[in-house]
């Protein structure tokens, strides 16, 4: 089973980069978008349905804001939008589909934005998060997958230093992807490959792309209880149209 997760910055603008191309190409059996920024309306999804894919999206209530997907060509018993907490299920960061033998959960998490004027929130986001995936872990494996708007380690970006008070790098933010370890998850990532120079976000300044000075902001945990039906983790940065490239999980039948 092959599941991807990727951060389109907007779906209706990903179409025109090649989105489209990529996901007739890969076929991948479950498809996790964040940051689509649009409603399933808005958006020509013929060709999806054609290919077999049923979605579910999550939609903020702010217009063109965030938002997330869950497309799959496997069967699905169900589906949840948001984690129950009416203080954070307003921009459609979060999906949970169920499947026969695991929780799939696909998140976008809060950027603490420019001057840390969103931390002490996206902090709050972090705490509620957590606790709504070891309450689902408890019943059946959870794997969840997208844009935690973080970089864990040093190794994770390009200029550690420099960035250690700026948003995605901060102590606070790096404790939280701490205690999502603790709590029994893996960075399926981190379990195939060491090293820097693996990332996948880069500005879209100063040739950033090009010259990989870059983040890893997106990832798969998978619960260590499930890691052994994890085969391979990979970050597809060959693939373009967005600032983000699509990370990949592949799972044993």
């Amino acid at each position: 089973m092959k599941l991807i997760s990727w951060n389109v910055n907007g779906i209706r603008a990903a179409m025109d980069k090649g989105f489209r191309d990529f996901v007739v190409s890969e076929q991948p059996d479950i498809l996790c978008l964040q940051e689509t920024k649009a409603s399933p309306e808005q958006v020509d999804l013929t060709w999806a349905d054609e290919l077999g894919y049923a979605q579910t999206w999550n939609c903020a209530l702010k217009k063109g804001y965030s938002g997330t997907s869950i497309w799959s060509r496997v069967p699905i018993r169900k589906t949840s939008l948001g984690i129950g907490a009416s203080e954070h299920d307003n921009e459609g960061r979060v999906i949970t589909a169920t499947l026969d033998d695991f929780h799939l959960v696909t998140v976008y998490t809060p950027n603490s934005q420019r001057g840390l004027t969103r931390l002490n929130y996206r902090l709050q986001w972090d705490a509620a998060f957590l606790d709504y995936v070891r309450k689902l872990n408890r019943r059946k494996p959870v794997i969840f997958c997208g844009d935690v708007n973080c970089s864990h380690q040093e190794i994770d970006l390009a200029n550690p230093k420099a960035n250690q008070k700026n948003a995605g790098f901060t102590p606070e933010e790096r404790a939280s992807l701490d205690r999502v370890c603790k709590a029994g998850f893996v960075d399926a990532f981190r379990a195939f490959h060491d090293g820097p120079g693996h990332y996948s976000w880069w500005t879209y300044r100063s040739n950033a792309r090009e010259r990989n000075i870059g983040w890893r902001l997106d990832y798969f945990w998978v619960a260590k209880k499930f890691m052994d039906r994890v085969q391979g983790a990979s970050i597809r940065h060959d693939v373009f149209g967005s600032d983000h490239c699509p990370v990949e999980l592949t799972l044993h039948e």
